[in-house]
C-alpha cells in the first residue's frame, strides 16, 4: 500500500507554501487572478494541457471539455490550471504535423517543468497530439492521464455510411476514372465529416488512443467513446477526479510503463490493423520511458496476433460501431490470452481488473480470436538491400496479388515531380510497375509527410487498376490503404539505398519472406550511392533547421537525438 502524500510533499508547495518573499509573490499573483489561498494552498495543482484551437476540427469540443475536466478536479479537491499547447491540426498544417510532433512534446515537458503543477491531464487525439503530449509528460514523469478526443460520428452520403480518409481515397479514384460527377463529389465533401472529433476510421488518431489506453495511461474504455457522446464529458470529469487521487498517491508514468505494457500495446496495434504511423510513435514513446522497442518487435507480435477489429480501412465498420459493439474494453477482453493482464494502469487497478464484465455485443465488429477479418497480418516489417534498417507495410489493406511481386521501378525524386507526371496520359507505366517516391523522409521531407500512398496513374485508373506496389521513405495516413511500403530506412536524403534506384530496375517484394530488394548487383548499388547527392535542406533556420539536424531515422522513432532515453533534470530554481 502506497503511503498517501502530505500537502508539504506537493511539488506546487515549493511555489505557494513557502513563507518568504517569493512565496508571497506567487500567492499574491494568484490572488490577482481572483483566487483565494483556500483555492490552491495545500491542494494538488493539476495542469490541463489543452490542444484546442480554432483551426482543429478534431478538437473543437475541447473548449467545453476542459470545463468538465476542471469540474472533476474541483470535485476531487484539487486546483485546475488550463495550459494551452500547440494544437497540430492534421487537416491544415503544412507540410506535415509530423514536423512538429517533437516541438509539442518539448512544449508539454517544459510547461510542466516550469509551472507550479503536481500532475497533468493531457487533452489530445488528433494524430500527433497523442504521442507528443504523452512523450513530453513521460519525460517529465509527473502523475498524468491522457484524455482522448474521441472519434467523430459516421459519415453519410446518399444513404451510404462513409468513413473519413479511407472512403475519400476510393471515391477520388472513381472521380479520376470518370465514374463520379462533380455534384456527387460535392455531396461527399459535405457529408463525410459530420461532427467534431477525430477520424472515425481506424486511422492514426484512434490507433494511438487505443494504444495509449493499452499502455495503461487512460481511463478504462475512454479511447472508444465518440466525441459527441454524452459519456465523453462524463469521462472528462472522471479524469479530473482521478488525477487528484493519483497525485496524492504519486502514481507517475514510471510506475506504469514497463516493457510488458509496451508489449500489450503491440498486441492491440496488430489486432486492430492499426496505422503504420504508430510504429514510429510507439518506438519514440518507449524511448522516453527507457524501454527499448524495435521494428522486429512489431513484426514478431504481428505474426501471432489475429486482426479482430473489423474496421476501415482494413475492414468494414467505423469507430462509432466499434464503441457500440463494446469498445476498447471488449476488444482487450477478447485479446486477454495475448496480454499481460497484471500490468498496472492509471485507474489504480491492473489491466485485467479493468476488463472485468467487458462484453462484445457485435461479433462482426469485434471478432472472436478464431474468426479474424483476414488471415493476413495487420503489419509487416520488411528488410533487404533497399531497407537495411527496415520498412513497414499494412498487408491486410493491400490487394493480395501484390504481396509477392517483382516489377520495374518508376522513380520520382520529389513530390512535385510525381504530382506533375502521374496523370500524364503518355506516362510509360503499367500495372506491374513499382512506383517509388524518395527524398520524403524525416530529413528529406522535412518531417516525413504523408505522401506514401502515391496516386494510381490516371491512365491506369481508366483501365480499372485500383492498387499498385508503391515504395517510399515517407509515411501515409492511417486511413489510407493499398500496397504501400513506407518508412524505408535509412531514407534517400541521407544516402540510403533508395537513392540508388533507377527507372527500369527490378524491385522484388515478398511479404511472407519479409523481404524488399533491388535486383541490382551490390557493387552497382554501392557505386550509385556513393555518386548520388542529396538536395539541400528546405530550411536551415528555426525549428525546421533544428529538426533536420537532430531528428533520428524512422526505425528509431524520429525523436530528437538529444531527447532519447531517460534523464531526470533538476527542478527549476524558484527565485
Amino acid at each position: 500500500m502506497v503511503e498517501r502524500r502530505k500537502s508539504k510533499d506537493l511539488r506546487s508547495s515549493r511555489w505557494f507554501a513557502a513563507e518568504d518573499l517569493r512565496g508571497f509573490g506567487h500567492r499574491s499573483r494568484a490572488m490577482q487572478m481572483g483566487y483565494d489561498t483556500d483555492d490552491f494552498l495545500g491542494k494538488p495543482v493539476v495542469a490541463i494541457i489543452n490542444t484546442w484551437s480554432d483551426i482543429n476540427p478534431c478538437h473543437a469540443h475541447f473548449r467545453n471539455r476542459v470545463e468538465h475536466v476542471k469540474r472533476g478536479v474541483l470535485q476531487g479537491g484539487g486546483f485546475p490550471l488550463e495550459l494551452p499547447a500547440m494544437s497540430l491540426s492534421e487537416n491544415f498544417v503544412k507540410p506535415t504535423t509530423m514536423l512538429y510532433r517533437n516541438l509539442l512534446a518539448m512544449e508539454v515537458e517544459e510547461l510542466l517543468r516550469c509551472h507550479p503543477v503536481d500532475g497533468v491531464v493531457l487533452m489530445g487525439g488528433c494524430d500527433k497530439t497523442t504521442p507528443a503530449t504523452v512523450m513530453g509528460a513521460v519525460s517529465m514523469n509527473l502523475p498524468m492521464i491522457f484524455l482522448p478526443a474521441g472519434p467523430m460520428m459516421r459519415g453519410h452520403v446518399n444513404g451510404k455510411i462513409v468513413g473519413s480518409g479511407s472512403d475519400v481515397w476510393k471515391y477520388w479514384a472513381e472521380k479520376e476514372a470518370g465514374n463520379i460527377s462533380e455534384g456527387d463529389w460535392r455531396d461527399i465533401e459535405a457529408g463525410i465529416a459530420r461532427s467534431h472529433g477525430t477520424c472515425m476510421t481506424m486511422g492514426t488518431a484512434s490507433t494511438m488512443t487505443l494504444i495509449t489506453e493499452a499502455l495503461g495511461l487512460s481511463l478504462p474504455g475512454a479511447s472508444s467513446i465518440p466525441a459527441g457522446d454524452s459519456a465523453h464529458p462524463r469521462m472528462s470529469a472522471a479524469c479530473g477526479r482521478r488525477i487528484v487521487e493519483m497525485i496524492w498517491n504519486d502514481v507517475t508514468p514510471s510506475t506504469i510503463l514497463t516493457r510488458r505494457s509496451f508489449e500489450n500495446a503491440l498486441v492491440v496495434h496488430n489486432a486492430i490493423a492499426g496505422s503504420t504511423n504508430a510504429i514510429i510513435h510507439l518506438i519514440a514513446m518507449a524511448g522516453r520511458a527507457g524501454v527499448s522497442l524495435t521494428m522486429d518487435d512489431f513484426d514478431i507480435s504481428a505474426r501471432t496476433t489475429p486482426v479482430i477489429a473489423n474496421l476501415r480501412p482494413s475492414g468494414a465498420w467505423l469507430m462509432e460501431d466499434f464503441h457500440i459493439a463494446g469498445g476498447t474494453r471488449a476488444l482487450l477482453n477478447v485479446l486477454s490470452p495475448f496480454l499481460h493482464l497484471d500490468e498496472k494502469t492509471i485507474s489504480g487497478r491492473t489491466l485485467g481488473e479493468n476488463l472485468v464484465g467487458a462484453k462484445v455485443f457485435d461479433n462482426d465488429v469485434i471478432r472472436p480470436l478464431d474468426k479474424p477479418i483476414s488471415s493476413i497480418v495487420g503489419t509487416a516489417v520488411l528488410f533487404g538491400n533497399l531497407a537495411p534498417n527496415g520498412c513497414v507495410m499494412k498487408p491486410a489493406a493491400a490487394e493480395a496479388r501484390l504481396l509477392r511481386h517483382t516489377g520495374p521501378a518508376l522513380v520520382f525524386d520529389n513530390y512535385d515531380d510525381m504530382a506533375k507526371a502521374i496523370n500524364d496520359p503518355d506516362l510509360d507505366v503499367t500495372p506491374d510497375h513499382v512506383l517509388i517516391l524518395r527524398n520524403a523522409g524525416p530529413v528529406g521531407g522535412p518531417g516525413m509527410p504523408e505522401w506514401g500512398m502515391l496516386p494510381i496513374p490516371r491512365k491506369l485508373l481508366h483501365k480499372g487498376v485500383r492498387d499498385m506496389l508503391r515504395i517510399s521513405d515517407a509515411r501515409m495516413s492511417g486511413t489510407s490503404y493499398g500496397a504501400c511500403i513506407l518508412h524505408v530506412s535509412p531514407e534517400a536524403h541521407v544516402g540510403g539505398p533508395l537513392s540508388a534506384v533507377r527507372n527500369g530496375d527490378l524491385i522484388s517484394v515478398d511479404v511472407e519472406a519479409r523481404s524488399l530488394n533491388l535486383l541490382v548487383p551490390d557493387v552497382v548499388i554501392a557505386e550509385r550511392m556513393s555518386s548520388s547527392s542529396s538536395p539541400p535542406p528546405s530550411s536551415s533556420r528555426g525549428f525546421a533547421g533544428m529538426f533536420t539536424r537532430h531528428v533520428t531515422q524512422a526505425h528509431l522513432g524520429c525523436d530528437f537525438d538529444f531527447l532519447e532515453g531517460v534523464e531526470i533534470l533538476p527542478e527549476p530554481e524558484i527565485h
